[in-house]
C-alpha cells in the first residue's frame, strides 16, 4: 500500500488564513487522477507547525472523507510531545487515515533512547501503521539506523521511514539492518532514485505537488526494473525540484501553485512571501517546464 508517488500535500489557506475545503477536496481529487500512489496530509509542507489541534484533525478528516477508499492517506501525526503525538494518532485512527507519518520530537532533542521510547509508547497505544519521520535540517535530531532498526523489531507497526537526512551511508547502513518489507521513503526528492537503489520503495515528495505523473512514471519506472527511463526522470526533474527549495518549503510550492492556478497561495507567518528575484527564478523554471505559460 505505501509505496509510489506520495505527495506531501500543501494545506490550501482563504486569503482570511483558514482553512480552504473546497481546494482541499480539489487537491485530493486532483492527486487520484493524476496517478497520486497516495497522500500525506499536514506534514512539513502541509504547514502542519501553524495549524492549530482542531485545523489539524479537520484536515484528516476531510483528507480521509474525499478519498473515500480511493487512494491511501497518511495522517502527520507527530509532535516534540508525546501525548500530543498519541492524541493525533488516536484521531487519525479514529477517522480511518490509513497510515500516520510521526516525525522526531523536535526542539527538545531527546537522546536515542528517549527516541525509542517516545515511538514505542505512540506504537503501542494506537493499532494503525506507522511510518517514522526523519528530517534532521528541521528537528535537529537524527534518529539512527540501529535505532529505527529495533523498533521496526519491537514494534510490529512501525513498518518504515521517510528519509530526509540526505545522509546515503546512514540510510544504506538502515537498510542492512532491516528486512525487505521495510518501508523506506525517500523525503528528498533530489536522490529518490539513489534511496530506490538501496531498496526505497518510493517518496514522500514536494514536486509531486505539481508534477504527480512524473514522480509517480519515475517510481514506477524503477519498481518495474526499467532503470534507464527512471534515471532519465529524476534528472528530468531535477532543476524543478531545486527551484522548490529556493527558498524555505512550502513557499515556492505554493507559489507555484498558486501561478498554476490551482489554490491560493496563501502562507501563515512566519512564512511568508517570495522575494521578487526569487519569483522570477521560479517563474522562468516553470515556464521552462511547461507549468505555466
Amino acid at each position: 500500500m505505501f509505496k509510489g508517488s506520495i505527495p506531501a500535500l500543501v494545506t490550501p489557506f482563504k486569503e482570511d488564513g483558514g482553512i480552504d475545503e473546497r481546494c482541499l477536496r480539489f487537491l485530493i481529487n486532483w492527486h487520484i487522477k493524476n496517478k497520486s500512489d497516495a497522500i500525506l496530509v499536514c506534514g512539513t509542507t502541509g504547514e502542519s507547525a501553524t495549524l492549530t489541534h482542531k485545523e489539524h484533525k479537520e484536515v484528516i478528516k476531510i483528507a480521509v472523507e474525499e478519498a473515500k477508499g480511493r487512494i491511501p492517506i497518511i495522517a502527520g501525526a507527530g509532535s516534540n510531545s508525546t501525548s500530543e503525538a498519541l492524541e493525533l494518532a488516536q484521531f487519525s485512527k479514529k477517522v480511518g487515515a490509513d497510515a500516520i507519518l510521526v516525525i522526531t520530537p523536535y526542539y527538545n532533542k531527546p537522546t536515542q533512547e528517549g527516541l525509542y521510547q517516545h515511538y514505542k509508547k505512540v506504537a503501542n497505544s494506537v493499532k494503525i501503521p506507522l511510518i517514522i519521520y526523519n528530517v534532521p535540517s528541521r528537528t535537529g535530531v537524527n534518529i539512527l539506523p540501529q535505532t529505527v532498526a529495533r523498533l521496526y523489531k519491537d514494534c510490529k507497526n512501525i513498518i518504515g521511514i521517510k528519509e530526509a537526512s540526505g545522509n546515503l551511508d546512514q540510510i544504506t547502513r538502515l537498510m542492512s539492518l532491516v528486512e525487505r518489507k521495510f518501508v523506506l521513503l525517500s523525503g528528498s526528492d533530489e536522490i529518490t532514485l539513489p534511496i530506490l537503489s538501496v531498496g526505497g520503495k518510493g517518496v514522500i515528495s514536494v514536486v509531486a505537488n505539481i508534477m504527480p505523473r512524473k514522480m509517480h512514471k519515475l517510481i514506477d519506472s524503477f519498481l518495474k526494473g526499467d532503470y534507464e527511463k527512471a534515471k532519465k526522470l529524476q534528472l528530468y526533474l531535477y532543476d524543478l525540484i531545486k527551484a522548490l527549495f529556493i527558498e524555505t518549503n512550502p513557499i515556492p510550492v505554493k507559489r507555484a501553485l498558486g501561478l498554476m492556478r490551482l489554490i491560493n497561495p496563501t502562507l501563515r507567518l512566519p512564512l511568508c512571501e517570495m522575494s521578487q528575484n526569487n519569483l522570477e527564478k521560479l517563474k522562468e523554471i516553470l515556464k521552462r517546464y511547461k507549468l505555466i505559460k
